[in-house]
Parts: C-alpha cells; structure tokens; sequence
C-alpha cells in the first residue's frame, strides 16, 4: 500500500484535473463535430467516444463522490494528515495511469454499460466533459475539509466493492488521463492538428 500526505495528494490530483480542462479545450474545443467523430479505423474510437467514455464513468462517481464527501462533512469526520491507498484502489489507479512517456501498461476492454455508440452529439459531449471536470474540482476542494480513507464509494462495476474516496479520486482522474491521450492520439492519426503534442 501507498502513503501520501493527504494535501499533496489532493492538490496533485487539482492539477492533474485542471490540465485535463486545459489540454481538452484547446486540442479538441477547435474542431467541428465532424472531426471529433471520425474514427481512425471502424472499430477503433474516435475524439467523441473518448470523451462520453470518460462523461459515462463522470456520471455514476461524480454523484457518489459528491455523497460521500456530504456524509463526512454531515458528521464532521475531520482530514488526516496522510493517506493510505488501500492494495485494490491502488491497482486501480496504477493500471489506468500513462507512463511518463504517454504508453499504457496495462490495456483492456470497455465494458458493454462505458462502451460509447459511434455518433455523438459531439459538442454536447465536450461540453460536458469540462462541466464534469469542474464539479470534480470542486469536490475536490470540499475533499480536503473531510477523511478522504475512512469515506467509501462503491464501483459501478461491482457495488459490493467499495474503495475510498481518496483512490476513487486518484482511479476516476487516471481513467480520465488514459482516454485523452487515446483521443490526442487519435486526433495526430487523422491528421487534425491537436495543439497538444503526443509522445509515440
């Protein structure tokens, strides 16, 4: 298991949250919805289907983020100074986080309920995404006035698996991560110009 002092990891993951707002309005806010639904092959995502992946998993653990951290403020369960990734959110979390140089170690499929159909309503997508990304920073911001390991937050996968909040925040914005640099990706395949340059 991990050990981090509960600031540090709270204001890593603000940051990590704020680069992906950045990064995503200026490479994708510029192209048309046409762009942001091609697809590099007929079974590979396009720029869209990234981002209602990532707004999918945004709208099962946004409202239990946002009720767990209610419930440690309701009974004032005051922040420790550190935090203990427990040995399941820290796989979690370490499985969905690019490497230092953009590659993914471990790869795996959707599953069938995050798996996005092929047209989006593009626009509405991104817009999206971003309003999720600054609801996170905000829960966030309350985060850091609650205990972050004893608050838990069941998996949308298997409820009966709860990880804290702390991991649920450090897998939900890892998660986030791997599938913008999937759709920077894609953008550099097709050729559209993605402001943000991409390692190979």
């Amino acid at each position: 298991m991990r050990t981090f002092q509960t600031d540090e990891l709270l204001e890593q993951l603000t940051k990590d949250t704020q680069t992906l707002i950045q990064t995503v309005t200026d490479a994708f806010r510029p192209m048309t919805d046409a762009d942001l639904n091609r697809q590099p092959a007929p079974d590979r995502w396009s720029i869209a289907q990234c981002l209602e992946h990532l707004n999918s998993y945004g709208h099962y653990y946004i409202p239990m983020l946002e009720a767990a951290i209610a419930k440690g403020e309701e009974n004032r369960l005051p922040p420790a100074p550190t935090f203990q990734s427990g040995w399941l959110g820290n796989y979690f979390a370490n499985s969905m986080q690019p490497q230092a140089n953009g590659s993914i170690a471990l790869k795996m499929k959707a599953v069938k309920a995050h798996t996005p159909g092929p047209k989006q309503d593009a626009s509405a997508v991104l817009n999206l995404f971003l309003e999720q990304q600054e609801a996170i920073l905000e829960l966030l911001d309350r985060a850091s006035r609650v205990n972050i390991q004893k608050l838990r937050v069941p998996i949308s996968i298997a409820r009966f698996i709860r990880l804290s909040t702390g991991d649920t925040f450090r897998f939900l914005i890892a998660h986030e991560q791997r599938h913008v640099l999937q759709a920077l990706r894609v953008a550099t395949e097709l050729n559209l110009h993605p402001k943000i340059s991409v390692e190979s």
